[in-house]
């Protein structure tokens, strides 16, 4: 209509491009608007949860796993599709929401939000697969779980089409609820040099899952082992390190998100020590709660005491700094990811260092709770003394050991190239 009136065409050329970008703004403010208010649900079915992962907890620390029934809860809430592709119907949320969910259910038990963690990152990585993957992941049923244990334990060997395949790895957590498992592997080249990492999507016919899960801590995580013993991988089942570092994955032909252009290092990092801050929260809750129940011999309880006032201050102001240098680097990499160039390096090496940190910087705390909760955390039983031992154990992950990470953050602002290709 607008086409066939005889006006002037400077009128009709800025007349359109206001139509279209009115269009633009209130599409956006709409996406942006259904994502709050999904990401709110999310945190809401996730805190509803958390009185029943208390009541939970003990049986699934006597059993070694996470219950069937708290994984299915947590499929019906909808947390495993917060970072899954929409084209498999997930929500393609970012990852503030990821963590926000996982912090939340850490306060009702910390092994299930670790499985969560774990098992709930994985459709993000497999969205950089080639799309033929992510079909036989979750082409018949999109709810299909995927665990993990990425230490470069295969032994590979090139064969037409694919790769032949074996090994053991240890540290599959939930992997008894996951019908397909990402392990790592490392390509030597037949002429020599470094060989190249990759990541073999395996699914559970092709592996043995043995139960060797029995530790201090985190005991309701199921990590047990997997042992794979000369199978065929596919070409398209392997996802490269280097496509995840240079962010030059397969998977971008069908998932054109920004969302997916966060490096994959920096997510699965987070997977794995955000757990440890919802339960250094929840440790804290009960400190408060026993200082106000109990006393030295009554006046105003421990609650009047200063060194404990001065205990629950310090306590407070650490864990809100963890949650802001997380957030504040998640706020960075959201708005940077489609950026021309991407993330700058600097900055993925500091923020892998900065999530190294969460879980001395969580021990702090932890430790110094304990050692002023009084006499009944050391007994069995003491939900204090749980959480102790559940973040003292995560501290055995590769991925929360700030050692190298510091060297590499401090090397680069020195001038030194980087060393680290999971950023």
């Amino acid at each position: 209509v607008i086409l066939n009136l005889n006006y002037n065409n400077e009128i009709i050329t800025k007349l359109v491009l206001y139509i279209l970008s009115f269009h633009m703004t209130y599409s956006t403010a709409l996406k942006e608007r259904t994502n709050l208010d999904l990401h709110n649900q999310l945190i809401k079915k996730a805190e509803d949860l958390i009185p029943t992962l208390k009541e939970r907890s003990e049986a699934a620390n006597a059993d070694r796993r996470i219950p069937k029934e708290t994984i299915e809860d947590m499929k019906e809430a909808g947390f495993f599709k917060i970072l899954q592709p929409k084209q498999y119907g997930g929500f393609e949320l970012d990852p503030h929401t990821f963590s926000e969910v996982q912090l939340r259910v850490a306060q009702g038990c910390m092994s299930t939000a670790w499985v969560l963690g774990v098992v709930g990152i994985h459709p993000f990585q497999l969205a950089l697969y080639d799309d033929k993957a992510q079909q036989e992941v979750w082409g018949e049923d999109d709810n299909t779980l995927v665990s993990s244990s990425y230490a470069p334990m295969g032994q590979v060997r090139p064969v037409e089409g694919g790769f032949k395949f074996s090994g053991h790895w240890q540290w599959s957590s939930g992997s008894e609820h996951c019908e397909w498992a990402l392990l790592g592997g490392l390509i030597f080249p037949p002429e020599g040099g470094a060989p190249e990492y990759r990541t073999f999507l395996i699914p559970k016919t092709d592996y043995e899952i043995k139960d060797t899960w029995y530790s201090m801590g985190l005991k309701a995580t199921g990590s047990q082992d997997i042992y794979v013993n000369d199978v065929f991988v596919p070409e398209y089942r392997t996802h490269k390190q280097s496509d995840g570092f240079n962010l030059t994955n397969p998977g971008y032909e069908v998932n054109k998100n920004d969302l997916f252009k966060i490096p994959w290092g920096q997510l699965f990092v987070r997977a794995v020590s955000t757990p440890a801050i919802g339960a250094t929260k929840k440790m804290l809750e009960l400190f408060i709660e026993g200082a106000n129940n109990k006393s030295s011999s009554d006046p105003s309880k421990l609650a009047g005491d200063t060194h404990t006032q001065s205990i629950v201050a310090e306590a407070s102001a650490k864990l809100d700094a963890i949650e802001t240098v997380m957030f504040r680097n998640y706020d960075v990499m959201v708005d940077q990811a489609g950026n021309q160039g991407g993330i700058p390096m600097i900055d993925r090496v500091k923020f892998r260092y900065d999530a190294s940190l969460v879980i001395e910087k969580c021990l702090e705390v932890v430790d110094t709770l304990f050692s002023n909760a009084g006499g009944g955390a050391v007994f069995a039983g003491s939900e204090i003394q749980k959480i102790f031992l559940d973040v003292h154990t995560s501290r055995a992950h590769v991925a929360n050991n700030p050692v190298s990470f510091s060297r590499n953050y401090g090397a680069m602002q020195l001038g030194v190239e980087n060393t680290d290709y999971f950023v």
